[in-house]
């Protein structure tokens, strides 16, 4: 079984934010420009400038172990290491940089895995992250002469056992706050406005986690998307016009997730807990609170092994 999520810079310094956005930012699948037209203003302007900013950004929040993103998935992969009995191997990738999920793909196969679960642990369905992260197995299955069986782990926006596990997630880390917010924003990372035109599902599995979880937890919570690229229109409304206009609204007290984030990342630590304080106390805010995602937490891989089990059934015994 092999859990794929995004993907990080190997440090936090303009030369490896570079090189991971430079692999990111030419994938097809994330921006659906024509390349003749975008690889000179990616090559030209974007990765002669945004590296510096972008590494600055990830030096805020860099772990003795790494990566946020990756680290917190080899935590999740370690947790579930024994959860499907001794003929399971566990394994994690990243999408774009390291480690990759042909070396990963690879080396399951040199250890005769026969059957391979891949997992992309997006909740919610996009062409631009659970399906590219697929992409990139079929096509290091393609070269493979030997191939092994595959399934996929479809999105699971509305799976009893997410909702389940963020209300549980959520309500923690409510009950520890020392304040009681007056708005609970759910932000969920930003996609062009096209993509919703094109049909993909992405808008409407996560206004559905937000209703479901507003259901769940007996209160209302306000959706917004986060990390606007470039000059087209992007889903609305945007998390940061959002939190600015709250204390105008006489919310001066807030607390804001990221549900469709398995793992907490720059998007999340740098993004929303530092730069989303920040605009939300700058427009009047008194009390802001950034709660975390599921990461490894126990309900986080209680509903991981839930939902893996299931795909794995026919294969292995369910634990």
């Amino acid at each position: 079984m092999l859990l794929t999520n995004l993907g990080t810079p190997d440090g936090p310094d303009a030369k490896s934010v570079k090189r991971y956005l430079g692999e990111f930012l030419s994938d097809r699948r994330v921006v659906e420009i024509p390349q003749i037209a975008w690889q000179p203003i990616l090559r030209g302007i974007i990765l002669n400038t945004r590296p510096k900013k972008s590494a600055h950004a990830y030096g805020l929040v860099w772990r003795e172990d790494g990566s946020p993103l990756a680290a917190i998935t080899r935590l999740q992969a370690a947790a579930l290491k024994d959860a499907f009995g001794p003929g399971v191997l566990v394994d994690w990738a990243m999408r774009y940089g390291n480690p990759s999920i042909a070396h990963r793909l690879q080396a399951m196969k040199d250890a005769g895995c026969e059957r391979i679960l891949i997992a992309p642990l997006y909740p919610q369905y996009c062409a631009a992250t659970t399906a590219t992260a697929n992409d990139k197995a079929f096509a290091v299955l393609a070269g493979m002469r030997w191939q092994p069986a595959v399934r996929t782990l479809p999105p699971y926006h509305d799976d009893e056992s997410y909702i389940a596990a963020l209300k549980t997630s959520v309500e923690t880390s409510l009950a520890a706050l020392d304040f009681e917010p007056e708005a609970i924003v759910a932000s969920f990372h930003g996609m062009p406005q096209r993509t919703l035109e094109l049909g993909d599902p992405y808008h409407c599995h996560c206004q559905k986690t937000a209703r479901l979880l507003a259901a769940a937890m007996g209160r209302e919570v306000i959706v917004a998307f986060q990390s606007r690229f470039g000059r087209a229109k992007w889903l609305t409304p945007a998390t940061d016009v959002t939190l600015e206009a709250l204390p105008g609204t006489g919310v001066k007290k807030v607390a804001i997730l990221a549900p469709g984030f398995s793992a907490d990342c720059l998007e999340t630590l740098e993004e929303l807990s530092i730069r989303g304080r920040e605009s939300f106390v700058a427009a009047g805010g008194t009390h802001f609170a950034y709660l975390p995602c599921l990461n490894d937490s126990e309900p986080g891989i209680h509903m991981l092994q839930r939902l893996i089990a299931r795909e794995l059934e026919g294969w292995t015994p369910r634990p």
